[in-house]
C-alpha cells in the first residue's frame, strides 16, 4: 500500500508562490495517478489538480487553471504542486492522493499540509 507525506505549506501573502511536495513510499509510485485536493475551513474537500501515471496528462479545477501546475518525478516518487499568484481563497489544507485512474477514485491520502494566504 502506498503512503503519502505532504510538505511545503506555510503562510504567504497574496500574489506569492509556494511549491507543495508529496513524497510516496511503500508501493510502485509510477503505477498511480496522483491528485491534489484542498479543504478550506467549514467546507468540503475539493479537487485541485491531477496527473496521470506516466504520460503526464493533467487536469485542473477551473479556480486554479493558469496559476497552479502539477508535476511528478517518478524517479523520486514525488508529486508537486506549484502554486503561483496565490489568493486568500486558496487558503486550505492541501492533501495529495493516489489512485489507479486520473478521474479517480483516490483511495490513498496523505495527512495534509496547511496553506494560508494573507490579504
Amino acid at each position: 500500500q502506498i503512503q503519502l507525506v505532504e510538505s511545503g505549506g506555510g503562510l504567504v501573502q497574496t500574489g506569492d508562490s509556494l511549491r507543495l511536495s508529496c513524497a510516496a513510499s511503500g508501493d510502485n509510485f509510477s503505477t498511480y495517478s496522483m491528485g491534489w485536493f484542498r479543504q478550506a475551513p467549514g467546507k468540503e474537500r475539493v479537487f485541485v489538480a491531477a496527473i496521470t501515471k506516466i504520460n503526464n496528462i493533467t487536469r485542473y479545477a477551473d479556480s486554479v487553471k493558469g496559476r497552479f501546475t502539477i508535476s511528478r518525478d517518478n524517479a523520486k516518487s514525488t508529486v508537486y504542486l506549484q502554486m503561483n499568484s496565490l489568493k486568500p481563497e486558496d487558503t486550505a489544507v492541501y492533501y495529495c492522493a493516489a489512485g489507479r485512474a486520473l478521474q479517480g477514485p483516490y483511495p490513498y491520502w496523505g495527512q495534509g499540509t496547511q496553506v494560508t494566504v494573507s490579504s
